[in-house]
C-alpha cells in the first residue's frame, strides 16, 4: 500500500517533450503539485507509525503466532518499506516534478511502489484462502493452522511479486529539460507498446485473479455463516467485518487504479483529442493515492483479524509509558541528595 507516478516535471519546462512522446501537454498541474503531495504525506504521518506499531506488536506480543499472525507481520513489513519511499515522491511533486535523487532512485521507487501493490494483493489473497479453508473446511483442512504453511506462502508471495515486478526497473524512464529531471511512471514511459502488453497481462495475473478468488471466498465464508445456526454470533460479525473491510480494499482502493492505468496507457496509444486524454489522465492521477490507502485499510485489519492485538498494543504502550515513568523517578531521586 504506494506508487506509480507521473508524467513531465512542467509542460512550460518541456515544451517539446510531450510532442516528442505523442502526448498532449498537462493542463492542470496543481492537481499533482499540490494534491498529491498533501495525501502522499497524510499516508505517511499515519501509515508509517502505525506499521512501525503493528510490526514491533507482533514481535515482541502477540504469542503464539499463528497462521494470520505470520501473514499480518509479512504484510506490515511490505507496507512499511513502502512508505518509507514516500518524502521523495513528496519532495518530488511539491517541488513541480523536479526529480533531484539520480535515476538508480527514480527507478528504485517506482519498483517499490508496485511491489508493494502487488504483494500486498497477493497477502491479503492468501489469508483469504486461510480463512476459507479454516471456516469452510476446518476438519479435512485441519493443516492449515500449521504457522510453516503460512510461512512458506509468505515466501512464495515475496518471490512472485518480485518477479512480476523486476521488467519495470527496465521499462521505465526519466527525462532531463532545461536543467529539470523528471521521473516518469509507468504510464508516461516511452516504450508504450511492451507497456501495454506487459500492463495488461501483470493486471490479469496479479490483481484480477486475486479479486475473483478473495470474492469467492468471502462469499462463500459469508454464506456458510448465514446457513449455520450453531455459529456464534461474535465469529458472523467478525466475519462480516473482514469481508466488508477486504472487500473494500480491494475495490474501492486497488480497482479504480488498475482500471485508469489501462485506459491511461491506451489513450496514449489512440488518437483522441488533448481534452479527453488530459481529462483521462487526471483521473488516473485521481486514482494513484488510492491505491496507497490500503496502508489504512491494513492497519484496520489488523485489528479485526485478531481479538489479542488491541491489549498487545495498549500492554506495549503502557509497558513503554510505566518504563518512561520510571526512568524519570529515578533521575528525580537522583538529582534530590
Amino acid at each position: 500500500m504506494n506508487e506509480p507516478l507521473d508524467d513531465f516535471a512542467n509542460a512550460s519546462d518541456f515544451p517539446n517533450y510531450a510532442a516528442a512522446l505523442g502526448n498532449c501537454t498537462d493542463e492542470k498541474i496543481p492537481l499533482k503539485t499540490h494534491y498529491l503531495p498533501v495525501i502522499y504525506s497524510i499516508i505517511f504521518l499515519v501509515g508509517f507509525p502505525g506499521n512501525a506499531v503493528a510490526i514491533s506488536t507482533y514481535i515482541f506480543k502477540m504469542r503464539p503466532w499463528r497462521s494470520s499472525t505470520i501473514i499480518m507481520l509479512n504484510l506490515a513489513c511490505t507496507d512499511l518499506l513502502y512508505l518509507t519511499s514516500l518524502p521523495f515522491l513528496i519532495h518530488y511533486y511539491a517541488s513541480g516534478e523536479n526529480w533531484i535523487f539520480g535515476d538508480f532512485m527514480c527507478k528504485f521507487i517506482r519498483f517499490g511502489f508496485h511491489f508493494n501493490l502487488y504483494s500486498s494483493i497477493l497477502f491479503l489473497t492468501c489469508f483469504s484462502i486461510f480463512r476459507y479453508f479454516v471456516i469452510i473446511h476446518p476438519m479435512s483442512c485441519f493443516s492449515i493452522h500449521k504457522t510453516r504453511w503460512a510461512v512458506v506462502a509468505c515466501g512464495v508471495v515475496w518471490i512472485i511479486s518480485l518477479v512480476a515486478v523486476i521488467p519495470i526497473t527496465f521499462l521505465i524512464t526519466s527525462t532531463t529539460r532545461t536543467n529539470r529531471s523528471a521521473c516518469l511512471d509507468l504510464t508516461s514511459s516511452d516504450d508504450l507498446t511492451t507497456i501495454k502488453w506487459y500492463n495488461l497481462i501483470l493486471t490479469a495475473t496479479t490483481f484480477c485473479l486475486p479479486l475473483v478468488i478473495v470474492t469467492l471466498c468471502y462469499t462463500m465464508i459469508i454464506y456458510t455463516l448465514t446457513q449455520g445456526p450453531q455459529t456464534h454470533s461474535c465469529l458472523k460479525q467478525k466475519a462480516r467485518r473482514l469481508t466488508i473491510l477486504l472487500l473494500l480494499v480491494f475495490y474501492i482502493c486497488f480497482l479504480p487504479f488498475h482500471i485508469l492505468r489501462v485506459i491511461r496507457i491506451e489513450s496514449r496509444l489512440l488518437s483522441i483529442s488533448c481534452s479527453i486524454e488530459n481529462q483521462i489522465h487526471e483521473a488516473y492521477i485521481v486514482s494513484r493515492p488510492l491505491a496507497a490507502l490500503n496502508t489504512f485499510g491494513n492497519l484496520l485489519l489488523y485489528v479485526v483479524v485478531s481479538n489479542n492485538f488491541q491489549q498487545a498494543v495498549c500492554s506495549m504502550v503502557r509497558c513503554k509509558a510505566g518504563g518512561d515513568l520510571e526512568q524519570g523517578k529515578k533521575v528525580s531521586h537522583s538529582n534530590n541528595p
